[in-house]
């Protein structure tokens, strides 16, 4: 066996909303030579919570627009799911698409960034990405799978969503947030962040992101929002980085 087959992989774990770039980003990590994701999987969008039976996926709590707000979504080092057991039939699962001779092992799901917690619990030597997006984007896109909710309930659950991610985050020994808008402006110098982060060399094969801006989302949000029906929301939002 070579040095790398003797280390321990570590696992990363990345977790966003959904239409947050989870998906783009994992593809685009997927192309470093020391990460093995999940490819070609037939799971929806690869993500691991569709390749095991262990845990709860986030259609079991409302899915899109709604998981966050369900309180058995949310999981922790407390969680009944924090045990040994529950890693190893994850590992077991997981293990199956993986290429175990990689240093990095990379699992990608929604709902992750409201369960950083438990897996830190279950993987202690786990590392965390949270990616996110500006509300006004995944509001807007996210109603096209959930027509029902509101904007307002969308803009909602992005802030519970994210306020439990970043709380959740001070109990995290690896943990770093990559914002979809600073990978579309400068993909370069963000995934060189995300490999000193990881402490591996920056191959990221990031010719291939397409600079996609979401400027068209502004237009179609001041045709169909009500302003003042955020009016109340908007501090939150600037708290994170955002605006309305």
């Amino acid at each position: 066996m070579n040095e790398t087959e003797n280390a321990a992989p570590t696992m990363l774990f990345v977790g966003g909303l959904h239409r947050s770039g989870t998906t783009l980003f994992a593809s685009l990590m997927g192309t470093h030579p020391e990460i093995s994701g999940f490819r070609h999987t037939g799971a929806p969008e690869d993500e691991g919570q569709h390749l095991q039976t262990v845990l709860p996926i986030d259609e079991h709590h409302g899915g899109p627009g709604r998981f966050a707000f369900a309180p058995d979504a949310y999981l922790t080092e407390s969680s009944p799911y924090a045990s040994v057991e529950t890693a190893r039939r994850l590992r077991a699962q997981w293990n199956r698409y993986w290429d175990l001779s990689k240093p990095i092992l990379l699992e990608k799901s929604p709902p992750n960034l409201i369960r950083f917690r438990l897996l830190q619990e279950l993987f202690p030597n786990s590392k965390f990405i949270l990616m996110m997006r500006n509300p006004v984007s995944v509001t807007l896109s996210t109603r096209k799978w959930s027509p029902s909710l509101s904007h307002r309930d969308l803009v909602r659950h992005w802030l519970h969503a994210h306020k439990i991610a970043f709380e959740d985050a001070r109990s995290l020994r690896y943990f770093m947030t990559v914002r979809y808008e600073d990978l579309m402006e400068d993909p370069e110098r963000t995934m060189e962040s995300v490999a000193s982060f990881l402490d591996i060399p920056n191959a990221f094969a990031t010719t291939q992101i397409a600079p996609f801006l979401d400027g068209r989302y502004a237009a179609q949000w001041s045709a169909e929002v009500d302003r003042a029906v955020l009016d109340d929301l908007r501090d939150a939002v600037a708290d994170r980085g955002y605006t309305l």
